[in-house]
């Protein structure tokens, strides 16, 4: 056999050639990891951050990785803790129904509504949506809770039943919603940096986009800044600026 047959062949690479490809797919996964840190995810379901995206099919997390739980006698019980990475099964899974501006009903797996209770106990036995059969997501703070019909917020006992006793939201009546609906992109302004704050803000972050400088001094127009505000309103905001850095002769575009 020839000798050559074992030196490894490598990909001819150029002088001062970069791999596109690389540095593509290094993005793509920086990308991916800064979507999982923002948004809480576990196998598909994510958590909910306002009313409105509590609709269709959602399960109730308390703790890490545990979830409400509907049992065939109508009662409401912790799941067992899940692994990393998985998401409810279905007796964890709640149909949510919107029923005012602020109001929800849930239904289980079992097809009935869940509600509470004279004794703050949670069921689902009911076929009809009435009064006690009503909840309200409580955002606050980043965190959520649920507030049942008797004014209470719900937790789990050390029975292990699904109750509604507290009328304060304490760490014990912290829940997340978590939601399998496909998510909507996030929508982002069309507004440019430059002009977002206020008028005096808007022309230093132009100057600083611009201005061409040895000194790396910043050079901004003092002159009577209250014709800026009408001259936004007007549509001409920019060509003001304009006409103001050109006053300067500091700005590579106005000399």
């Amino acid at each position: 056999m020839s000798e050559y047959s074992f030196v490894k062949t490598t990909k001819l690479v150029l002088k001062g050639h970069k791999d596109i490809s690389k540095k593509k797919k290094h993005k793509d996964k920086k990308r991916k990891r800064e979507d999982a840190e923002t948004v809480d995810i576990v196998g598909g379901w994510w958590v909910v951050s306002s009313f409105g995206e509590i609709t269709g099919t959602i399960a109730i997390e308390m703790g890490r990785g545990t979830y409400i739980s509907a049992l065939d006698n109508g009662l409401f019980t912790l799941g067992v803790p899940h692994p990393d990475g998985d998401g409810p099964h279905p007796p964890e899974q709640l149909t949510a129904i919107k029923v005012s501006e602020s109001r929800i009903a849930l239904k289980s797996g079992y097809g009935k509504y869940l509600g509470i209770n004279s004794e703050g106990l949670v069921i689902g036995r009911s076929d009809a949506i009435g009064s006690r059969e009503q909840w309200e997501p409580v955002f606050q703070d980043g965190k959520m809770a649920l507030l049942a019909a008797n004014s209470c917020f719900i937790s789990c006992n050390e029975e292990g039943d699904i109750v509604a006793k507290s009328k304060t939201a304490k760490e014990g009546e912290m829940i997340k919603i978590r939601s399998c609906a496909e998510r909507e992109p996030s929508k982002k302004d069309n507004i440019p940096k430059e002009d977002k704050g206020d008028v005096k803000q808007c022309e230093v972050n132009y100057v600083k986009k611009f201005q061409s400088f040895q000194d790396r001094r910043l050079r901004v127009n003092e002159e009577d800044k209250s014709f800026l505000k009408r001259a936004r309103k007007d549509g001409n905001f920019h060509e003001v600026l304009l006409d103001r850095r050109s006053k300067m002769k500091a700005d590579r575009y106005c000399k």
